[in-house]
């Protein structure tokens, strides 16, 4: 494989997407990788339906969105969705209920063997599971015991929403960020791979996407314009709370 395009976490935002897929069309990527969590959100059946369409080559993998939707449409209960955000995952649910085969057959990781760089995993959180939290200032002693197995020299992943590209033992760990719902700058951020790794962000019209996303039928969209388009949560208050929240999810307990 010779150039590779990571986009995570793009959460429903089709015009987010479609300003990536036309960098990605300049950089005559070979495959895209959707590294999960390509929904809920405002415009979920159409931007799933987008990256089924492409006539580039696409490989999906579950994020924890996914799975808890496929869940819920089994009519299971979501274990990992926080109680006020269950009915956006319900709406999205629906909205994607005839893609549930679709969804379904979704593998948790992908391995691809990329020129330049060498065989690469792509996951969702980290290789154990798809809600580990954690960023680039989370401990190192803490996610060795996670990277270390995974066999790669470069293991892609996303779910926090912020980029980051750092070394865990002797693996490296680079963050794709998110397309759709940025904890940064705003603007579409995502993974070029091939023959080097190169962070990407794709500026778009904000006040365009806003707009469209306010004529959907979503039952958050107005805050999602407002709060994940126009105008993003600060990094430095994210990163604080997911580090936290790594350090509090990984730290062993102590045993007797």
């Amino acid at each position: 494989m010779n150039r590779v395009a990571a986009l995570y976490d793009i959460h429903g935002n089709l015009p987010a997407l479609e300003a990536v897929l036309a960098d990605v069309r300049q950089a005559g990527v070979d495959r895209i990788v959707a590294g999960g969590d390509v929904v809920p959100g405002p415009m979920s059946r159409e931007t799933l339906h987008r990256l089924l369409g492409l006539d580039i080559p696409v490989s999906f993998i579950h994020g924890n969105c996914e799975r808890e939707m496929l869940a819920d449409m089994a009519g299971a209960e979501m274990t990992t969705v926080p109680p006020q955000f269950r009915p956006l995952m319900h709406w999205s649910a629906d909205q994607l209920r005839p893609d549930r085969d679709e969804l379904a057959a979704w593998p948790p990781t992908l391995r691809l063997d990329v020129r330049g760089i060498g065989d690469v995993l792509f996951c969702h959180a980290t290789p154990r599971n798809d809600v580990d939290p954690f960023t680039r200032l989370t401990p190192e002693d803490l996610l060795r015991p996670l990277f270390e197995p995974a066999r790669a020299p470069l293991v892609v992943c996303g779910h926090t929403h912020m980029q980051f590209d750092r070394t865990i033992g002797s693996v490296r760990v680079v963050n794709a960020g998110s397309v759709g719902m940025p904890f940064q700058e705003p603007g579409a951020y995502w993974l070029l791979l091939g023959p080097d790794v190169e962070l990407r962000r794709t500026p778009y019209d904000l006040d365009a996407a806003a707009a469209r996303i306010r004529a959907a039928d979503y039952p958050d969209a107005e805050n999602y314009a407002a709060n994940y388009v126009l105008k993003p949560p600060p990094e430095a208050a994210m990163l604080e709370a997911f580090t936290k929240a790594s350090i509090k999810a990984l730290t062993p307990v102590p045993l007797g």
